[in-house]
């Protein structure tokens, strides 16, 4: 099967394998469709395998990411996933291998991404990911790790700004972070939203819609991001369902 790659000229037309599957008329599709169409200027490459599943890279140059860190001249792994049927059939490491070419062809210093210490929801694996030669070079709390491949060790090594270090912010109640790089949040954002105002809970949602906004975030996964009481709670996509159990948990209901 071949690699596509999607871009400004053939979007409308294809299939974003990261999106979300319709249910009862819903479309998530449009809101990661026009975030991409602007990230498209920046640089942001999205490449895919031809098939209707989720089998797909997209990075852009480390200046340009929705993410609080120092990496210049790296190449910056916004998402990287391969699921189901896919796995096992050597379809990720011809991905990263096609990111690798062009992070060289265009004189970049390296690779960079996001993780953690351990598989988490949104995160790609770790232990795939240093299979694959990542290495760590800097840590956040309360479990994210960057990690890179270096093709230059002259280069400086990638860090997390200090803003997304601790793992905190100043603000009590409820606080979510969020852009829309993932198709999700267009649909489960309002959806809690909703809930906290229905159910008398202090809530404040913060969209993350400028690069410049994004690398002064707090959280170190700009995508989505959710804190209580001053404190990081979760990285993953909340229903409402999985909402109300946390802020039950947390005494806030």
């Amino acid at each position: 099967m071949s690699i596509i790659t999607v871009d400004i000229n053939n979007i409308d037309e294809e299939h974003i394998c990261c999106a979300i599957s319709e249910r009862k008329g819903e479309n998530c599709v449009p809101s990661k469709k026009a975030w991409l169409k602007e990230r498209f200027k920046d640089g942001l490459v999205f490449k895919k395998l031809d098939v209707r599943g989720k089998v797909f890279i997209e990075y852009i140059p480390a200046e340009k990411a929705f993410a609080p860190i120092v990496a210049d001249n790296y190449i910056y792994i916004n998402c990287f996933w391969v699921s189901g049927k896919y796995k096992g059939q050597g379809y990720g490491s011809k991905l990263l291998n096609e990111c690798i070419i062009d992070a060289k062809e265009k004189g970049k210093d390296g690779l960079v991404i996001l993780s953690a210490k351990k598989k988490m929801s949104y995160l790609s694996d770790p232990k795939y990911l240093k299979h694959k030669g990542f290495k760590l070079c800097d840590t956040a709390k309360p479990y994210y790790e960057l990690l890179y491949i270096p093709f230059n060790n002259k280069a400086d090594i990638p860090s997390f700004k200090e803003n997304a270090k601790k793992g905190e912010i100043e603000e009590m109640d409820i606080v979510l972070y969020y852009s829309n790089q993932c198709p999700h949040t267009a649909k489960y954002v309002p959806i809690i939203e909703k809930a906290a105002i229905e159910n008398g809970i202090g809530f404040r949602s913060i969209k993350l819609d400028s690069i410049e906004a994004a690398q002064s975030s707090p959280a170190p996964f700009t995508t989505y991001s959710l804190y209580i009481n001053g404190k990081f709670e979760t990285n993953e996509i909340l229903t409402e369902k999985k909402f109300i159990k946390i802020v039950k948990e947390k005494g806030l209901l």
